[in-house]
């Protein structure tokens, strides 16, 4: 049922309308292999009209050339080959290609300038209430959304390469956008400059995994609404907002690398009213902010690495019951800040490399607690333009005091074993 989504879209609008299908009525004579070129002997001159006339399963080939048609339509399963050097081309005025059907395959492609549009998220190939797609090997260049998933179910993204357009976010769109879908799996892609790199909304059950998601005008990442997802081994790095994943919950973020996320309202990873979610073995390195918890209660944060960031986690004093141990700490202008004197998430078991305790039973942990959250922290807080003070002799005096005296540190928020020695070896 397709109805809604081409009314909005126009894309599959054919399909809609009420057009014979072409799967169901293939002549018999046509090929299951249907080659679509300029100048090869008995092939099809458009890809619309060899789609079109595709019977189901058949596979059609793209020989190459640059293909600058209307927004073409795919009503019936088939898999679509493009040869090297084969373009379809929007010039800048539409979207290019649509998918209507189940058990699709496009792979080979280059999809370019489908334009910018502030009233449609216009986008290079879009799937709409389709399931057991397969995408894979494409280069899209240029074009406002890269691949946009519309209530779509079981589908493969893979392998593909997705330039945005140049200039704001608000020109631009997202590169891997699914909305309303459920088993959905985007691995192995390269995308670079869009709006959001890879976004998830209203999605389910669904997977990214080593993708490299970077220099996005928003976030590399960003889902809301979408439980029992898993988020492993990819690569965010130079997004202007870093990451941001928003209420949900049964979530898996392991073995990302979040990089170089800086700015006023940059995260490395910004968790809001996330909850009975895991974040594990992740590294942190070179962000204003590495993990931000606002609202964000019940979460596992363990063996993660937070390496040369402003403030490594601030966990703001709604985000309750998490539980902080075994990460590793070093080199970060501030490992802990908060908004609070209360705190209500547990600290233990990690490495601190501004830990001075002792260790006399030599049994790996030290003998008095740690205080992660430093006294000048609680002064940038209330004055972000102290900041300036940070490599002062004026700042070391009164973190000596404070380590001696405490005084103004949340009492509740102290590393109870923090451990002597790094766990692993750290970047």
């Amino acid at each position: 049922m397709i109805t809604a989504a081409c009314v909005l879209h126009g894309l599959l609008a054919v399909a809609c309308a009420g057009a014979p299908a072409a799967a169901q009525r293939a002549p018999a004579s046509i090929s299951d292999t249907i080659w679509v070129s300029a100048t090869r002997p008995g092939a099809m001159r458009t890809l619309t009209a060899a789609v079109a006339a595709a019977p189901r399963h058949a596979t059609v080939r793209v020989e190459a050339g640059v293909y600058r048609e209307p927004p073409i339509a795919i009503r019936t399963p088939l898999t679509l080959v493009g040869e090297p050097g084969a373009i379809l081309d929007g010039q800048g005025q539409h979207e290019i290609l649509g998918i209507g059907a189940d058990s699709v395959t496009v792979r080979g492609l280059l999809f370019r300038n489908t334009g910018t549009s502030q009233a449609t998220d216009r986008a290079a190939l879009r799937v709409v209430e389709a399931a057991d797609c397969l995408i894979e090997g494409n280069r899209f260049e240029n074009t406002l959304f890269g691949v946009y998933l519309q209530r779509a179910r079981h589908c493969i993204v893979r392998r593909n390469t997705l330039i945005g357009l140049a200039g704001s976010q608000t020109v631009t769109g997202n590169g891997l956008h699914s909305w309303n879908g459920r088993d959905i799996l985007f691995e192995d892609n390269v995308v670079r400059g869009h709006r959001d790199g890879i976004y998830f909304e209203f999605t389910v059950g669904s997977v990214a995994r080593r993708n490299i998601s970077e220099q996005s005008h928003r976030y590399g990442l960003h889902f809301m609404f979408s439980d029992s997802c898993r988020y492993e081994g990819n690569t965010f790095r130079d997004n202007e907002s870093g990451v941001a994943v928003m209420y949900a919950k049964h979530v898996a973020i392991t073995d990302n690398h979040f990089e170089r996320s800086r700015g006023s309202a940059s995260y490395g990873l910004l968790l809001k009213e996330i909850s009975d979610s895991k974040i594990q073995r992740n590294q942190f390195i070179d962000n204003s902010v590495g993990l931000h918890m606002e609202g964000a209660n019940r979460n596992d944060v363990a063996d993660n690495d937070f390496v040369r960031n402003g403030w490594a986690v601030r966990v703001l004093a709604d985000a309750q019951d998490n539980q902080l141990h075994g990460n590793a700490f070093q080199g970060n202008v501030f490992d802990v800040g908060t908004n609070s004197r209360s705190n209500y998430s547990t600290f233990r078991n990690n490495w601190w490399d501004r830990y001075r305790g002792y260790d006399l039973n030599h049994d790996g942990v030290g003998d008095v607690p740690h205080a992660p959250v430093r006294l000048f922290a609680l002064l940038v807080q209330q004055s972000p333009s102290a900041l300036v003070l940070v490599r002062s002799l004026l700042v070391d005096v009164l973190d000596v005091a404070e380590r001696v005296v405490p005084t103004l540190t949340p009492e509740t928020l102290r590393d109870g074993a923090p451990l002597m020695r790094a766990p692993r070896s750290l970047p």
